[in-house]
């Protein structure tokens, strides 16, 4: 399942106020720090990493998909493992068990179930 990727509200108003900013005719004076060119850079910064977390957020479902098939692939080996062993030794033999099977002989016979409340009165 690919991850949400994450925008920036605060980018979308920016770039809406800065165009704003822009037209407005002659240019306010903000203060000697809050100029158009400072708050296009701080935008800019801020779709860098905006951009920069997008790619990093694909390259990670790419690598969980990848890690995802070849789980897929070794439980798959182990399965086959584990039944080729049985066929070979048999599935009460002591080398089922060395690679992780339960003998045969070790498994739990199933419990016979009575009437649920004790026996039914006869008519």
């Amino acid at each position: 399942m690919a991850r949400q990727r994450r925008t920036s509200p605060a980018l979308v108003v920016a770039r809406a106020r800065l165009a704003g900013l822009n037209k407005i005719n002659p240019a306010p004076n903000l203060g000697p720090t809050l100029t158009p060119q400072a708050y296009q850079a701080v935008m800019d910064d801020t779709a860098g990493i905006e951009e920069s977390h997008s790619q990093l957020a694909a390259q990670m479902d790419d690598s969980s998909n990848r890690f995802d098939a070849q789980n897929d692939l070794l439980s798959d080996w182990n399965r086959r493992v584990l039944s080729a062993v049985e066929a070979q030794y048999g599935p009460d033999s002591s080398e089922y068990e060395m690679v992780g099977g339960t003998r045969k002989s070790e498994r739990k016979r199933p419990s016979k179930k009575g009437p649920v409340g004790g026996s039914k009165p006869t008519p």
